[in-house]
């Protein structure tokens, strides 16, 4: 189960946990400041869930307005949608707004389930990319030197414990 906080913006008034959005609106509207008050600003933060849930509410910015709309996501979307789009917004840098929960966004995205740039370039080499080369000159390749010249288009981030190399389209 995720869990969120409401923060007020109001000093004089208290927070609240919630887990979901029926939570959230009955004490949405309970909280009061020390006047009396309504309180109507809220900073939400993510308090505990799944990490791969809390590195998308981070990339993705979620706030009081959008709230519902991340909650329903998460249940809603696998994982791998999940990792494509914390690259595609949080490092391609990609516009985003989960109220219209279009998911297009990823497909600008090239996602390679490696530990390294060097796994990348083994790969490339083995699928045929860079011809066919013989068994003969296998050995003498340098897959590093190859990694080098990926990293120019590729990076490597950790989601949810798990390495992948990408590159922004």
């Amino acid at each position: 189960m995720t869990v969120f906080y409401a923060q007020p913006y109001d000093i004089s008034a208290c927070g609240f946990y919630f887990s979901d959005m029926e939570e959230y609106d009955t004490k949405y509207f309970k909280c009061r400041n020390s006047f009396g008050g309504q309180v109507e600003e809220f900073e939400i933060q993510f308090i505990d869930g799944e990490s791969i849930d809390a590195q998308l509410f981070e990339a993705l910015g979620i706030h009081q307005g959008n709230i519902s709309n991340f909650i329903d996501a998460i249940d809603e979307w696998e994982d791998h949608e999940k990792q494509a789009l914390i690259i595609a917004v949080g490092e391609c840098g990609y516009d985003f707004d989960i109220t219209d929960n279009d998911l297009s966004v990823i497909e600008n995205v090239d996602i390679y389930y490696v530990d390294s740039l060097r796994d990348l370039a083994e790969s490339f080499v083995y699928e045929g990319l860079y011809g066919e080369i013989p068994d003969t000159l296998q050995f003498y390749i340098d897959y590093d030197a190859i990694a080098r010249d990926l990293s120019v288009d590729f990076n490597e981030i950790v989601i949810d414990n798990t390495r992948i190399v990408y590159a922004c389209s």
